[in-house]
């Protein structure tokens, strides 16, 4: 097996990889990033992005994310285009092995993001980016004055509803079951929102358009009768997924699988840190993962240099 010894070795490449790769590499510390299965992330699903500052024009997903590529490779980031197998963080240095290689490091960011869960259905990704998406706050812009649907019944879902029920025409809110799993305030304001309504028992068995989202058909879970809403677009929000299975027994994970995080950027152990989506379920923005990404590389360089005083 090869061994290659490194600083600091960056495990994952959205906006928060990719931020950590540009100030570690500015610090000097020649970084490697792991890109992963989904190199640059959920991004790469968005076709243009209008929140994310200096673009005022929007610029899209993947092009974000090769621009923010480039501004690493720029200050002497490597990267390897693979996914890692498995890590051992107890020895020092820390092991990822990718392949038959064996990546050594005396430090890891850990940014390696969640997925969304999706519903399954070819029509869905067919016409993820033409009006399905799983980000209200991302995409409900484009969809201003038109009908929408949520699909879901949780906290994500509710926070959905009612963000797209200040843009858009009306939402309906599709449910597998006959109450939402949303907190009670949440629901409360659903509930009395003139433009959110709700189907109940319902699940979406086809997303109807070739090009662009023109409605949904639902099957009513109890009766299979089918039936038809119009809509322009689908917002799936029925969870996201912690990317986090290679680190089960080896890091402190919350109950969700979500990374632990103490005081800043830092994991249960020291000298392996953490920055956006991993950890972060609450935000979930490229700007919010971009700027724990700083945050991660800055406790890096710290921490390096600390260690160096010490020998």
């Amino acid at each position: 097996m090869n061994n290659n010894n490194n600083r600091v070795i960056i495990i994952g490449s959205g906006p928060a990889g990719l931020t950590a790769a540009i100030y570690a590499a500015r610090g000097g510390l020649e970084p490697v990033v792991i890109s992963g299965n989904e190199p640059g992330g959920q991004l790469m699903l968005t076709t243009d992005v209008e929140n994310f500052p200096g673009f005022p024009d929007a610029i899209g997903g993947p092009d974000l994310m090769q621009n923010m590529r480039k501004q690493a490779e720029r200050f002497g980031t490597k990267f390897i285009d693979a996914a890692v197998g498995s890590v051992d963080f107890l020895s020092r240095p820390f092991k990822i092995n990718v392949g038959e290689t064996v990546h050594t490091a005396e430090a890891v960011i850990i940014a390696t993001g969640s997925s969304a869960m999706w519903l399954g259905l070819e029509s869905e990704s067919r016409l993820k980016g033409k009006g399905v998406s799983a980000c209200g706050t991302c995409d409900g812009f484009f969809f201003k004055g038109k009908d929408v649907v949520v699909v879901g019944g949780g906290d994500v879902a509710i926070e959905e509803a009612l963000f797209l029920s200040k843009l858009t025409n009306s939402v309906k809110v599709i449910h597998r079951r006959d109450e939402l799993r949303a907190a009670r305030i949440m629901q409360q304001r659903a509930f009395n929102n003139k433009k959110i309504s709700f189907v109940w028992n319902s699940v979406i068995d086809e997303i109807l358009g070739e090009n662009k989202v023109k409605g949904i058909r639902i099957r009513n879970v109890h009766t299979n009768a089918l039936s038809i809403i119009m809509c322009d677009a689908v917002f799936v929000a029925i969870g996201h997924k912690p990317n986090t299975d290679f680190f089960r027994g080896k890091l402190e994970l919350d109950n969700k699988g979500y990374v632990k995080k103490y005081d800043e950027n830092n994991t249960n152990i020291d000298g392996i840190f953490v920055a956006g989506d991993v950890y972060d379920y609450t935000y979930r923005q490229a700007v919010t993962a971009a700027g724990s990404g700083c945050k991660a590389a800055i406790d890096v360089i710290k921490y390096l240099e600390g260690n160096e005083e010490k020998e």
